[in-house]
């Protein structure tokens, strides 16, 4: 009779695991974890440089030789109990010495992949009765692993939804009209507006400060408060949202006009916009910030930046300053500058003006890191690119009198270990949904033209 495997599995963590989040090591509660000898090999190639995975790649050093601290070869071998921020001890940390017994080899060592997968076959003989399981956000290893015997799975802490249609869009519709399905209402008027309170059972059981509730005869509500029984709701006049301005840009759907409404709002500290190319999320961004940098005076500045494949890696080897490296990475900023003036008699004049006028500055991300950006709007561009890890290091650069804008489409990730659940834009729209100064918006339809709608549709 077989022996029964034991309760605490051993969780292999692979580069790309620790990199996407350097805090990996303190998420298997009282399991242990084990980084292969090749996965500390790996750090220490990628640590050197400002790329910001050499940030991430550092911060994985530090967690490993806090956790390790004194111990001996032979504790390190066993397991070095993990404490926890509250000073307690749950699961046990290790390295495996991968790739040195050729005898168990069972693919070839010309890539580090395998040998990590050789190791984790070797390991599984060694503790037979022990669940031994890779995780790697890398889908051809996790497949490789499989292959070989060895269970393995993707990094799921930090995923907060299971499919991403349960993302927040920022607004909720009804079916015809939104009166109907109310029974009790009290309507009051102040200089502000006018706000409806409304019994809570009445309306749909998510709900979150800043986000809409419309119809398809043309109410639009916004949520302002709520408690346990009441909840009160902003009316909005349709009419008055499409007339809004920001730099002579109008709305053009009703979707972008709610975008429009929280960008302009003071009271709104950060503003997610999702959706697909060309639904104008870019340039509703720019023109609010211009609006409240230059004619409002609300912000200092625009500080715009901007995740993208290659860019790390790249920035170091254009020439010029800081600013002029980022250019040719921050073309939809400048497209859209253009955009906002193509009707004026000398375009090019105007866009250079703007350009002197405008406080506008272009920040690559290994420079934002350690930054404090004081009565700033902060432009984030290609947030689908980000991790949670990189998402939350951007966002807390914020300082006092600050505004952050995210825009991204999660149909566009370019990094090879990201998916629409696992991406940082993802992660933020979630963990701000019940954020009082926030608000989100998923922007329908393609403005930009009827080939880019019908690229992004059909192919």
């Amino acid at each position: 009779m077989a022996a029964r495997k034991t309760n605490t599995k051993m969780y292999v963590l692979d580069t790309n695991v620790l990199i996407h989040d350097p805090g990996s090591i303190h998420q298997f509660e009282e399991h242990q974890v084990v980084v292969p000898m090749t996965v500390l090999e790996e750090l220490d190639k990628l640590k050197m440089g400002k790329a910001s995975v050499a940030t991430d790649c550092r911060e994985a050093i530090r967690q490993i030789d806090r956790i390790i601290g004194d111990a001996s070869p032979m504790e390190v071998a066993k397991g070095v109990p993990i404490e926890r921020p509250d000073g307690s001890t749950h699961g046990s940390f290790s390295i495996l010495l991968d790739g040195l017994d050729s005898r168990n080899r069972t693919l070839s060592l010309d890539l580090n992949d395998n040998k990590i997968i050789n190791g984790l076959v070797s390991l599984a003989e060694k503790h037979p009765h022990r669940e031994i399981i890779l995780i790697s956000k890398d889908i051809n290893m996790r497949l490789k692993a499989r292959g070989c015997g060895i269970g393995a799975q993707d990094y799921h802490n930090d995923q907060l939804l299971s499919d991403v249609s349960l993302l927040e869009t920022g607004y909720y519709t009804y079916a015809n009209s939104f009166w109907d399905s109310q029974n009790k209402v009290e309507t009051c008027h102040d200089a502000t507006g006018t706000y409806h309170r409304i019994p809570r059972p009445d309306l749909p059981e998510q709900l979150y400060i800043n986000r809409f509730i419309v119809d398809e005869a043309g109410f639009v509500g916004k949520v302002v408060a709520f408690d346990r029984d009441i909840v009160t709701l902003q009316d909005l006049p349709v009419e008055q949202l499409m007339s809004q301005s920001a730099w002579g840009l109008q709305p053009r759907d009703l979707p972008q006009a709610m975008a429009l409404h929280l960008l302009l709002d003071p009271a709104v500290s950060l503003v997610t916009l999702s959706g697909q190319a060309g639904s104008g999320k870019t340039i509703l961004a720019l023109a609010a910030a211009i609006e409240m940098t230059v004619a409002t005076k609300q912000f200092r500045r625009i500080i715009a930046t901007r995740s993208t494949q290659g860019l790390d890696e790249d920035i170091g080897y254009l020439p010029g300053t800081e600013a002029e490296k980022m250019e040719p990475w921050l073309g939809a900023i400048t497209d859209n500058l253009e955009a906002l003036h193509s009707d004026d008699e000398h375009q090019n004049s105007s866009v250079d003006y703007i350009l002197q006028k405008v406080p506008l500055q272009f920040k690559s991300l290994n420079y934002i890191r350690g930054r404090s950006f004081q009565h700033s709007l902060i432009l984030i561009d290609e947030c689908q690119n980000l991790t949670p890890h990189q998402m939350k290091t951007i966002v807390t650069r914020a300082g006092a009198g600050s505004k952050v804008v995210c825009l991204g489409n999660l149909a566009q990730i370019d990094t090879p270990y990201l998916n629409p659940i696992s991406s940082g834009l993802t992660y933020l729209i979630e963990r701000f949904k019940e954020f009082s100064e926030g608000g989100t918006i998923h922007l329908e339809g393609s403005p930009r033209s009827a080939l880019a709608e019908y690229a992004e549709t059909h192919l």
